[in-house]
Formats: C-alpha cells, sequence, structure tokens
C-alpha cells in the first residue's frame, strides 16, 4: 500500500509528494523502515528499496510484521539529479528536524520525522558522492554507540566507523530520530548516480538477518559478516599532491603497509607520472578514489589503522 507522507503545492498545479509503500502481515507490530534518496545523487539505495520490497512481495508468508519503505525522501533532486534540493540549493540531511510551521524544506522533514518516529530501527541508506567509493560500512556517533552496535553486527556490513563529531551529525535525519528514541543505523556504501548489484545484495541480507532477529521475518537467512569495527583506532587519510588522473592499484578491502604503493597520479600531457602514491600508515582500506580527476589536496583514500597486533 502506496501512501503520501508529505504533500506540498508546487506552481503551475504540480505538487510534491513523499511517499512510502507499507507491507505488513501476521499479528506483530514491529516496524521497520528503510530509507534512502535523502541525497539526489545517492541510488544505491533505489535499488536496495526494490530488492527488499519485491523478495517480500514474494514471500509475504514469512513476515510478521510492518515494513514502511521510504524510497526517494528528496524526490525532486532525484528527478533533476541534483544532490540537495533543487532551486534552494540545501543538503537536506541538514534540515532535520524541520518545523510545521516553517519553510517548504522544513515542513517536508518534520513530516518524515512524525511519520518515521516509533519504528523498532530504522535503517538510513547513502552512497558516497561521485568521487570516492565506500565499501558497505555503518557509521554512528560515539553516544549512539552502546545503544546501535548489537544491530549493527546484524547488518551484514564490513566496517563500523564510530566517530565523535556530534555537533555536524544533529542536524541529520538519524541524529533526530535516535534523539527521540528510534534507533537508526546509517549506512554508506557505493558511490554517487551509480547502482554496486554486490553491495545491494551484501546489505539486503543483512535487512532479513536483521527483521529475523527482530522476530518479523519467518524465512531463512545467509550467514552474516562481523563488521570490522573502528572503535580505539585512528584513520589514516591519504590525499594528493599533485594535479593529474588518478590510478589506483590497490583495491576496496585490501591490508596495507604504510609505504605500500596504492597508485598513481599521472599527466597525460607529458605522459609522466607526477606522484607516486603510498600508504600512510598500516590498516585496511575502506574508502577510494573513483572518480580519476584530481587536484593537489584530493582525497584518495581513508585507511583504518590496525589495533596492536592486530591482523584483520
Amino acid at each position: 500500500m502506496t501512501q503520501t507522507v508529505a504533500s506540498i503545492p508546487l506552481a503551475v498545479h504540480e505538487s510534491l509528494k513523499i511517499q512510502k509503500r507499507r507491507i505488513q502481515n501476521g499479528s506483530s507490530k514491529k516496524r521497520l523502515s528503510l530509507v534512502t534518496g535523502t541525497h539526489g545523487d545517492e541510488l544505491e539505495g533505489q535499488y536496495l528499496a526494490y530488492m527488499v520490497g519485491s523478495y517480500i512481495d514474494e514471500h509475504i508468508d514469512r513476515l510478521d510484521g510492518i515494513i514502511d519503505i521510504y524510497p526517494a525522501l528528496n524526490h525532486m533532486g532525484i528527478d533533476s539529479i541534483t544532490r540537495g534540493i533543487p532551486m534552494f540549493d540545501l543538503d537536506m540531511n541538514r534540515v532535520f528536524p524541520g518545523s510545521r510551521d516553517g519553510t517548504m524544506a522544513d515542513v517536508v522533514c518534520a513530516a518524515i520525522v512524525d511519520d518515521i518516529s516509533g519504528s523498532d530501527v530504522c535503517i538510513d541508506v547513502h552512497s558516497s558522492n561521485i568521487f570516492l567509493k565506500e565499501i558497505p560500512q555503518i557509521r554512528m556517533s560515539v553516544p549512539t554507540a552502546p545503544a546501535l552496535l548489537p544491530y549493527v553486527k546484524m547488518m551484514n556490513v564490513d566496517f563500523l566507523w564510530i566517530h565523535d563529531a556530534a555537533t555536524l551529525l544533529e542536524s541529520t535525519l538519524a541524529h533526530t530520530l535516535n534523539s527521540r528514541g528510534t534507533k537508526t543505523l546509517v549506512v554508506e556504501m557505493g558511490v554517487g548516480m551509480r547502482i554496486t548489484k554486490e553491495y545491494c545484495t551484501q546489505l539486503f541480507d543483512g535487512v532479513l538477518n536483521l527483521m529475523k532477529q527482530l522476530g518479523m521475518w519467518k524465512g531463512e537467512t545467509a550467514p552474516v559478516r562481523e563488521p570490522v569495527i573502528s572503535e580505539g583506532r585512528e584513520v589514516g587519510f591519504v590525499n594528493s599532491d599533485a594535479a593529474g588522473i588518478f590510478v589506483p592499484c590497490a583495491n576496496f578491502g585490501d591490508i596495507v603497509k604504510q609505504g605500500d604503493h596504492i597508485g598513481d597520479v599521472v599527466d597525460p600531457l607529458t605522459s609522466k607520472d607526477v606522484e607516486n602514491v603510498f600508504a600512510v600508515c598500516d590498516g585496511m582500506i575502506f574508502t577510494l578514489r573513483e572518480y580519476p580527476v584530481v587536484y593537489g589536496g584530493s582525497l584518495l583514500a581513508r585507511i583504518l589503522q590496525l589495533a596492536g597486533g592486530e591482523r584483520i
């Protein structure tokens, strides 16, 4: 059943509608919300929403609870291939919790928060931008980690990044919902404006496993992997010193040692390597440059440092 979460009149007899799909079966009132499309250039979640919805449709008898799928919170952004809200140049994920008496963006965000609040768990799916590619990971702030960590281990992601930039995150959907008691997991995976089927399939298995652990799913589920957790470790940032075309020779998830060669910045005009890029620390590459054109200071990779004596 498709439901309208928010509806705002636009010019020329048009209207902006934020919609969700509710799938319900059985007697349980457990509710899982799957949210995506906060940024208009993040499309990985679109395919995941399709996968989850279509699979449950085919096996509806195994569902005991409620699944709410919000495929496009920033509907106009997706339609216009724009990361923010078109015309206003706003990052939607810096507007929450919104306001019922505010601007159009405020009203929409307030309605979304009201609708999702009360879910047992919310999964907020993001992609990276067009420049960087991320392995499937969940990000959270230090204060929310104790309550969310048990759910992260059900989600079949490779990595959990716990960071303390709480002030930056206070205007996000996840911070708003977590502060209101709705446990919300922020997933980052893949790259902007693309769909990585491998990652969507990995997270799909995690969603089903989470549903099973919540008592909402009676079907079989695939084994899930244990995520590497960043707590107590540093993240090494690899930035370019030169402008050119970045050509990596390392891959996501590779374990590298400090000084290992992970790529080159080349100059197509002179046919010279203008920079050889090396790992800044021992650890696992979990972010890698996807868009080849770089300038001085461009982020090329993130590396999670190993804990003392640890082997990943």
